[in-house]
C-alpha cells in the first residue's frame, strides 16, 4: 500500500485565513483544523459531495482516525528517525523543483516540444565518445575525429560504411540507423540537431553527454499518434540452429491458426508468449509513438500502425528479438497542446531540458536580488595557489591569508573561505585542467547558494508548496506507523495470527471440493487419447501430457488440484463420480475429469487461507490500536462549525 495514497485521502490546503473568518472545526491536541482546511479535504475526496449530517459525520470519522495516527507517530518521534528525515528531504527536493525554474522559458520549451511532436524524424548517427568533463585536449581530439569522419562522407563515402567507426555498439548491426523518433525520445541536443537538419543532409558534430554525434537525417514524416498493443512473441535469433528457427516458425504459425479459428488473443499470449514481461497481462505492452518516451523497433512499429481497427491483429512477422503477432488495443492521434501540456511540462522538469530552464531562472533571481560578482578578480588567488594536487585523495587546501567576498546575493556576502571549504569537501576526478575545474566548481557553488536561498523562502512564497510538504510529512509518518503497528505486525506475529485464526475459524471454511485431474482440449480425439493413456498405471499426468503434446504444445492441458466446482466454469453445476467420468463439452472445449477423492466441506488450515487471515488480522489490530490511541490524544469537535460546511 502506498503511503502517498493514504495521505492523499486526507490532503488539505494551508492557504491562510484569519481565525475570525475561518473558525476551527477540529482540534487534535494543540493542532487546530480550520473549516476551510477540512472543506478542502472533504471536496478533494468526494466527487459528489453532500453536506448533510450523515455524510459529514462519516467523513469526519475517517479524518479523525487519520489525524490520530499521525499524532501518535509524532508523539513516538517517528519524524526524527534518520531514514524518514532523509525520505522527507528527498521528497522536499522533488516538490521544490517546479518552483525553481523559469516559467517563461519552460513555456517556450513546451511549445517547442509540441511543435516537434507533430512529426517524426528518422536519422542515423556516428558517435565519437568523450566525457562531459573531458580535458580541452581530449575534447578537441574527439571533435577533430568527428570532423574527419564527416569529411569522408562529404567526399563520397557511404554513411553506413563510415558508421563502422562509431563508438555506438549498435552501429555494428544497424550501421548507425536509429529509426524514427520524436521529442523526448533522444537527449535534447541530439533531438535539436535532428529537427534542425534538413532531410538528406548531415549535421556538424553535435555535443551531448555521450560525446560528439554526426547526424544524417534520412526521413521526416507526420506523427502517427499513440498506440497501445499486445503481442505474442516466440524467441528466435538469426544465430540459432536451423532446426530451432523452424520450430519457432512452426509454433508462431500454429498460434496464428488458433487466432484465425477464434481463440482469444490474451489467452494465447498467456499460454505461449516468450515475453515474460507482458504475457501475464495478456501480452499488453506500454503505449508507444508520439507523445510517449517509448520506442519500438521499426518492424514492430510498422506492423502495429498498419492495423486499422482496435482488435485487429497482424500476421506473424520477425524482428531481431524473435517472431511476433501484434494486436491493436487502442489508438489515439496526437492530442492538442492543451491536452498534452501537463505531461510535456512534467517531462521537461524531469529531463535534460530542466537545466536550461533552471539556468534562466537563476539569471532572473540575480536580477531581482541585487546580485554582484567579483569573481573575475577574486578567483586569481585560487588559480595561483591551487595545483594539480587537488586531485589527490588527501588534498589539503592552502591557507587563505585574506578572506573576501566573491559575490553578493540578496543582501548576503559569500566569501572566498566558503568556496575554498566547498572545494575541499569534494573529490575531483583528474579529467580536467585545474583552472577549468575552479571555474566550473565556482559556477556550481554559486548556483547552489542562490537556489538554497530561494528554497528557504518557498514555504512563505507558495502556500500550495507548504501544503504539499505537510501532505508528504503526514503520509510518510502514517505509512511507517501503520507498517509497524498493523501491517508488518500481522505478518510477523505468528502466535497472534494463529490465535486470531482459531478464534474466528467459522469464517474460514471450505465448501465441498473434488480432488481431481482435469484434462482439456479443443480436439476431442486428444481427450480420448488422454482417457486411454490414463488407464496405464505407470504413466503420470505429466507423462501423459508430454506424449500427447509431442507434435504440438497446444494439444492438451492438464490441471491437478482440489477444485471448488463453482470457481471453475467448466465444472460448475456438474455431478462427478469417483474415478474416470464421461468426456463432456463446454465452451468449445472437451474435458475429461478423473476424481481421486470427494472432499467434504470443512475448516481450512491456516496455510490454505493465510493471505485472507492476515488481512482480517490487520483490520483487527488497527481497530484495537485506534481504541488505545484515542485515550492518549485529545480530540475536540465544533459540531456547529462542522454542520455549517457547505453554507
Amino acid at each position: 500500500m502506498s503511503w502517498l495514497f493514504i495521505a492523499t485521502l486526507f490532503v488539505f490546503s494551508t492557504k491562510g485565513f484569519s481565525q475570525k473568518k475561518d473558525p476551527t472545526v477540529i482540534t487534535v491536541n494543540d493542532q487546530e483544523i480550520t473549516k476551510s482546511e477540512f472543506l478542502r479535504a472533504y471536496l478533494k475526496n468526494n466527487d459528489n459531495p453532500k453536506y448533510d449530517k450523515e455524510n459529514l459525520d462519516e467523513y469526519l470519522d475517517l479524518y479523525i482516525k487519520f489525524k490520530l495516527k499521525v499524532a501518535e507517530a509524532e508523539a513516538l518521534k517517528y519524524d526524527t528517525l534518520p531514514s524518514l528525515v532523509r525520505e522527507l528531504n528527498g521528497h522536499k527536493e522533488q516538490l521544490a523543483h517546479p518552483y525553481l525554474i523559469d516559467t517563461a522559458k519552460t513555456n517556450a520549451l513546451i511549445n517547442e516540444a509540441y511543435e516537434r511532436m507533430q512529426s517524426e524524424i528518422r536519422a542515423s548517427h556516428i558517435l565519437i565518445s568523450v566525457a562531459p568533463d573531458a580535458t580541452p585536449n581530449d575534447t578537441l581530439k574527439a571533435y577533430n575525429k568527428a570532423l574527419a569522419l564527416k569529411k569522408r562522407i562529404e567526399n563520397g563515402e557511404d554513411f553506413e560504411e563510415v558508421a563502422a567507426n562509431s563508438d555506438d555498439p549498435s552501429a555494428k548491426t544497424n550501421k548507425g540507423d536509429l529509426g524514427y523518433f520524436t521529442a523526448f525520445q533522444m537527449v535534447y541536443p541530439f533531438e535539436t540537431a535532428a529537427y534542425t537538419t534538413p532531410v538528406g543532409e548531415i549535421s556538424m558534430p553535435i555535443r551531448s553527454s555521450f560525446g560528439y554525434h554526426i547526424i544524417k537525417v534520412t526521413d521526416k514524416r507526420k506523427a502517427r499518434g499513440t498506440i497501445t498493443t499486445a503481442h505474442i512473441m516466440i524467441v528466435s535469433k538469426k544465430t540459432d540452429a536451423r532446426s530451432e528457427i523452424e520450430n519457432a516458425e512452426k509454433k508462431i504459425n500454429e498460434i496464428y491458426e488458433k487466432l484465425q479459428q477464434g481463440e482469444e488473443f490474451e489467452k494465447l499470449a498467456r499460454l505461449y508468449s516468450d515475453d515474460s514481461g507482458s504475457k501475464s497481462r495478456g501480452g499488453q505492452l506500454m503505449p508507444f509513438g508520439s507523445g510517449t518516451n517509448q520506442r519500438m523497433v521499426t518492424e514492430f512499429e510498422d506492423a502495429a500502425f498498419a492495423l486499422k481497427n482496435d482488435g485487429d491483429y497482424s500476421e506473424p512477422f520477425s524482428t531481431d528479438y524473435g517472431l511476433h503477432i501484434v494486436k491493436r488495443l487502442d489508438f489515439s492521434p496526437l492530442g492538442t497542446l492543451k491536452e498534452l501540456e501537463p505531461q510535456i511540462k512534467q517531462k521537461i522538469t524531469q529531463g535534460d531540458r530542466s537545466k536550461i530552464s533552471e539556468k534562466t531562472f537563476i539569471s532572473r533571481l540575480k536580477e531581482e536580488n541585487s546580485f554582484k560578482d567579483k569573481s573575475n578578480k577574486k578567483l586569481k588567488w585560487f588559480y595561483d595557489n591551487i595545483y594539480s594536487t587537488i586531485y589527490s585523495r588527501n588534498w589539503t587546501a592552502p591557507t587563505l591569508k585574506k578572506d573576501t567576498w566573491l559575490f553578493k546575493y540578496n543582501k548576503q556576502k559569500y566569501n572566498a573561505s566558503d568556496f575554498l571549504n566547498y572545494l575541499a569537501g569534494k573529490r575531483h576526478p583528474n579529467t580536467i585542467a585545474v583552472r577549468k575545474l575552479i571555474d566550473n566548481e565556482y559556477n556550481q557553488w554559486q548556483a547552489e547558494k542562490i537556489i538554497t536561498d530561494e528554497k528557504s523562502q518557498l514555504e512563505n512564497k507558495y502556500p500550495q508548496y507548504k501544503a504539499l510538504l505537510q501532505e508528504y510529512h503526514d503520509g510518510i509518518l502514517l505509512y511507517e506507523i501503520m507498517k509497524d503497528k498493523v501491517w508488518d505486525k500481522a505478518i510477523k506475529d505468528s502466535t497472534g495470527l494463529q490465535n486470531f485464526f482459531n478464534d474466528n475459524i467459522s469464517k474460514y471454511q471450505w465448501p465441498d471440493r473434488i480432488d481431481a485431474v482435469v484434462y482439456s482440449s479443443e480436439n476431442k480425439e486428444k481427450i480420448i487419447e488422454a482417457s486411454l493413456l490414463s488407464d496405464i498405471d505407470s504413466l503420470s499426468t505429466q507423462e501423459i501430457v508430454r506424449k500427447i503434446n509431442a507434435d504440438s504444445q497446444l494439444n492438451v492441458k492438464a490441471e491437478e488440484a482440489k477444485f471448488i466446482q463453482d470457481n471453475y466454469p467448466a465444472l460448475k453445476g456438474k455431478s462427478f463420480e469417483l474415478g474416470k467420468n464421461e468426456i463432456f463439452n463446454s465452451d468449445d472445449k472437451y474435458y475429461l475429469v478423473i476424481v481421486n477423492e470427494k472432499v467434504p466441506a470443512g475448516p481450512k488450515q491456516l496455510n490454505e487461507t493465510r493471505g485472507v487471515v492476515i488481512q482480517d488480522y490487520q483490520m483487527y489490530l488497527e481497530e484495537t490500536w485506534l481504541k488505545e490511541i484515542e485515550k492518549k490524544h485529545t480530540i475536540t469537535i465544533n459540531k456547529e462549525v462542522l454542520y455549517s460546511i457547505g453554507e
